[in-house]
């Protein structure tokens, strides 16, 4: 009965962890535009934008992953042999990366909020299609544990990968044609 508990923490903590996550670098994509705003606009955004990365980042998606890592901790000490499966292995070091990944967002709001940060909102929206990577790859493992098919697997992260660029790349044509129209309605 322990690890069906833990089991469902584990996942709890990992939804709203990604969400965290998620939401928190849509909020560096926007906290990046502040700079195309005139004062005191870009001013009153950009504090705005520093509450919410940071309560969203201590208060929200830290103690997610805390209780996502947690639990994980607590199924792996109910069922100590599931540590030995070659899924569970790639797992943790798809998840090593995701808690760097979690960090490196912490370290990039520090410099947002010191106005050290010299990443545009472009590269803030393909930072932003880092966890959906992580995402897929952790869950088809959770899945198909040992019986994943690799190059089925490859192939759809490989495609995923591409359509992601794809519509970012799209979005970013459609943004800059946006702003040109309003730049110079005559075009």
């Amino acid at each position: 009965m322990a690890y069906l508990w833990l089991k469902t923490f584990h996942i709890v903590g990992i939804v709203v962890w990604f969400s965290g996550l998620f939401y928190l670098v849509r909020l560096f994509v926007y906290h990046a535009e502040t700079e195309q705003h005139p004062e005191p606009a870009r001013g009153i955004l950009k504090q705005q934008y520093e509450i919410m990365e940071k309560r969203l980042y201590n208060l929200i998606t830290t103690p997610a992953m805390m209780v996502a890592l947690t639990m994980a901790l607590g199924i792996i000490y109910t069922e100590p042999e599931v540590i030995k499966e070659g899924w569970l292995q790639v797992k943790l070091v798809l998840v090593s990366g995701l808690i760097g990944y979690h960090f490196y967002c912490g370290w990039l709001l520090k410099q947002l909020a010191k106005d050290n940060c010299i990443w545009k909102s472009q590269q803030f929206r393909i930072l932003n299609e880092v966890p959906t990577v992580f995402l897929v790859a952790i869950v088809l493992l959770a899945v198909f544990k040992n019986n994943l098919p690799l190059n089925s697997a490859m192939s759809l992260l490989g495609s995923l990968i591409v359509v992601m660029i794809g519509v970012i790349h799209v979005y970013a044509k459609k943004r800059l044609r946006e702003s040109l129209k309003s730049s110079y309605p005559m075009l």
